[in-house]
């Protein structure tokens, strides 16, 4: 009986690193589950794309923020495929520019569901079949910023941290059950969330920001997608709790 190609879930795929990781997933040979919060013809676009290379791509609208949501998504992606092999959290939200005090509670509460709890609650939603199956890998999209710590980035940072800590336990915990947990920290990526963090920093800012990266350049999406290609294979078969940083040597300030 011929082995079926994996599935990858990839949260967030509409468009910047969501949307490079499901493509290069896509063209690795793995059958994907995308999803997307509120644009619809980006993701439509993406999926299109992906069946024009012969590949498979399913789009599912699902703010991973909410718990409902994110467990239907992973009952669509094991209702048309019957599995999971991939889960790539990378769906997330951020507040820049913002101080810890000037924040507002439904600010806080908003960017910790879907940038922590969510990945916990789809994290539970696909173990139990990658424990029955014995092999499953997980790839959390974290940040630079938690190298960093800077200011007005609270609460993105603090949900990174709680990511990565995640990461971690939960690579010891189900190690034994063949399930491997890494997580990607990159730096500034070619990204509409760059874009407008660089925006809230200001020309002189930005451009010193940018300077302070040892490569001086930003990175582009592709160069974080490549790394979940490979963490997702057999290439990385005794890698599993690590957070790996992708940032062009690590910005400064």
């Amino acid at each position: 009986m011929p082995i079926l190609p994996g599935v990858a879930i990839v949260t967030g795929a509409s468009r910047g690193i969501g949307r490079a990781i499901a493509a290069a997933l896509a063209a690795s040979g793995h059958r994907v589950v995308l999803s997307y919060r509120d644009r619809e013809d980006q993701a439509a676009n993406l999926v299109e794309n992906i069946r024009a290379a012969g590949g498979e791509a399913v789009p599912v609208r699902a703010d991973v923020g909410q718990p409902m949501e994110a467990d239907a998504l992973v009952r669509t992606a094991l209702d048309t495929f019957g599995q999971v092999d991939v889960l790539v959290n990378n769906a997330g939200v951020h507040l820049p520019g913002v101080p810890l005090a000037a924040v507002r509670w439904e600010e806080w509460e908003r960017l910790l569901r879907v940038n922590l709890s969510g990945p916990f609650r789809l994290i539970q939603a696909v173990i139990p079949q990658m424990r029955e199956r014995r092999r499953g890998h997980t790839v959390n999209i974290s940040s630079n910023v938690t190298q960093r710590f800077p200011a007005g980035r609270g609460p993105y940072a603090v949900s990174k941290v709680g990511l990565e800590a995640m990461t971690r336990i939960l690579a010891e915990e189900e190690g034994p059950h063949g399930i491997r947990v890494n997580a990607i920290a990159p730096g500034p990526i070619r990204t509409d969330m760059l874009e407008e963090s660089l925006k809230v920093m200001g020309p002189e800012r930005a451009e010193a920001f940018i300077r302070s990266v040892p490569l001086g350049r930003p990175g582009q999406p592709e160069e974080i997608a490549s790394v979940v290609v490979f963490l997702v294979s057999d290439a990385a078969s005794f890698i599993t709790g690590q957070v790996i940083y992708v940032n062009g040597g690590g910005p400064g300030g």
